[in-house]
C-alpha cells in the first residue's frame, strides 16, 4: 500500500502545471502552445511513432530532449534493428481534453503508431474519470479516421490518494478500459519502478532523472516493440 501512494503521488505530480500545485513543491511548468510535430520527409521506411502526451513525455527538467524516454526509446529501437522516427509531441502541463484540443495539429503529419500518455494531470485536478475516459476514447477515433487502422499505445496512470478510493479506482481503471475497447496496447503504468525512487527523480523528487527516463522507455518499449515488429523491417 505505502508504495502504492508513493508511485500514485509521483505520478500525478510529474506532469502538472504550476498554478495547479503548490508553489514550494511543483517547479515552474506552463503548458505551451499547440504543437505540430515535425521531422524531414524519408523514404526509408522507418514507422513514424508519435508521443502525445505531458512533460513526462517533453522531458521536463532534462538537460537536452536527447534525455528523454521518447529519444531512449528511439535508440532501443536502433539496437533492436527496428529503427523509428520517434516524434516528441509532448507539452508541460497537458490534461486529455488538451491533448484533444490541439490533436487536428498533430495529424496534419502522418504517422504510424500513436504512444498516447495524458490523464496524469487530470487525476491530479480531480477530473471526471468519465471525462478522461471520454477523451482518450474520441483521441484514439479520431487517429484512426484520419489515419485508419493506426495502432495506439495507451500509457496508464494512477490518481492521487487524497481524492478517496472510489475515485482513485475508478481512474486507474480508465486506461486499460479505453485501451481494451478501442483494441489498443496498455503500458499498466508509465512510471512503475521510478515513481517514489529518490535517486530516479531529479531533486524536486517529482520528475525522473536521465536514469528513470531510462526505465519508462523500457516500459514502453515492452509493448511498442510488439507493434514495430508487426509493421515489418524498412524495406520489407
Amino acid at each position: 500500500m505505502t508504495r502504492f501512494l508513493f508511485a500514485s503521488v509521483a505520478v500525478v505530480l510529474v506532469a502538472c502545471s504550476a498554478e495547479e500545485a503548490p508553489a514550494p513543491v511543483v517547479p515552474s511548468e506552463e503548458a505551451t502552445s499547440p504543437v505540430v510535430p515535425t521531422v524531414e520527409a524519408d523514404d526509408d521506411g522507418r514507422p513514424r511513432v508519435v508521443f502525445l502526451g505531458t512533460s513526462l513525455t517533453a522531458g521536463l527538467g532534462l538537460a537536452s530532449e536527447e534525455d528523454s524516454y521518447v529519444a531512449q526509446i528511439a535508440a532501443l529501437a536502433d539496437s533492436a534493428g527496428t529503427p523509428v522516427h520517434a516524434i516528441n509531441a509532448g507539452v508541460s502541463g497537458e490534461t486529455s481534453a488538451g491533448g484533444l484540443r490541439r490533436l487536428d495539429w498533430v495529424l496534419r503529419e502522418p504517422l504510424d503508431v500513436l504512444v498516447l500518455e495524458l490523464g496524469a494531470n487530470d487525476g491530479l485536478r480531480g477530473h471526471d474519470p468519465l471525462t478522461l475516459e471520454a477523451n482518450l476514447r474520441e483521441i484514439v477515433e479520431r487517429t484512426r479516421t484520419r489515419y485508419p487502422g493506426t495502432p495506439v499505445v495507451i500509457a496508464g496512470m494512477q490518481a492521487p490518494p487524497n481524492f478517496g478510493f472510489m475515485y482513485t479506482t475508478r481512474f486507474a481503471a480508465v486506461f486499460p478500459l479505453v485501451a481494451e475497447e478501442t483494441s489498443s496496447a496498455l503500458v499498466p503504468f508509465l512510471l512503475d519502478s521510478v515513481a517514489g525512487i529518490p535517486e530516479l527523480n531529479q531533486a524536486d523528487q517529482i520528475h525522473p532523472t536521465v536514469e528513470g527516463h531510462g526505465i519508462m522507455a523500457r516500459n514502453v518499449w515492452r509493448v511498442l516493440s510488439n507493434i514495430i515488429d508487426t509493421l515489418g523491417a524498412p524495406g520489407a
